[in-house]
């Protein structure tokens, strides 16, 4: 067994204080996406954990890309047949997380997923390359196949099919939209005495900002 326990980092790039915060996470997240992918050192600022709770019973989680933000919550694109789609079918309560090491940072957010619009999806899947959209027909997400010749076949099949046509978004694919219910900031600080800012939406739609001990 590898001992991990002398693995240690002293965390000193930034702060985060109630003095320097808006009222409402949305623009906190601008504001840390950005300066993020402005430092650089992220091949993908938009990477982010999706943990759903499965149909098993267990959680799960898997790295998606993060396809837009606004006002309303967090869009993210996949197989509504997949096993993460099943799940949140069953249980729409899920949980983002970004984890930024090139600043220290992380970004937890709990809300709720609803399927976009259609045409919202479309307008993505149209904006993909043909690759992309084949492949998204292609592959029957999360099923059991019985070899990656399968999937090439299927590929290969459908390249074939649409050469030269316009492609469809198939009905079972599009896109997520999360409308957070909590977000919580990470930044790392000295000797293990993290900033942490949560902010919870209350009844009213104003959001509550509280510290939590690191």
């Amino acid at each position: 067994m590898k001992d991990l326990s002398n693995y240690r980092k002293s965390y000193e790039k930034n702060e985060l204080l109630e003095t320097n915060i808006p009222e409402d996470p949305i623009n906190l997240f601008h504001r840390w996406f950005y300066e993020t992918e402005e430092f650089g050192g992220i091949d993908e600022v938009n990477a982010m954990t999706v943990a759903t709770i499965g149909l098993d019973g267990f959680p799960k989680s898997r790295v998606v890309l993060l396809k837009k933000f606004n006002e309303e919550g967090f869009i993210f694109y996949t197989n509504y047949n997949s096993e993460k789609g099943k799940a949140i079918a069953v249980n729409p309560n899920i949980c983002l997380s970004f984890f930024w090491t090139s600043m220290e940072r992380q970004v937890i957010i709990k809300g709720v997923a609803e399927k976009t619009e259609a045409v919202i999806s479309d307008n993505y899947f149209d904006s993909r390359p043909d690759g992309s959209k084949l492949g998204a027909i292609a592959s029957a997400q999360s099923e059991v196949i019985p070899n990656r010749e399968y999937l090439e076949s299927n590929l290969k099949r459908l390249e074939e099919e649409y050469a030269g046509k316009n492609i469809p978004r198939p009905s079972n694919w599009g896109g997520y939209l999360v409308r957070p219910v909590e977000v919580e900031f990470w930044q790392g600080r000295p000797n293990r005495l993290h900033d942490r800012i949560r902010y919870q939406l209350e009844e009213d739609y104003n959001w509550k900002i509280t510290r939590l001990s690191s």
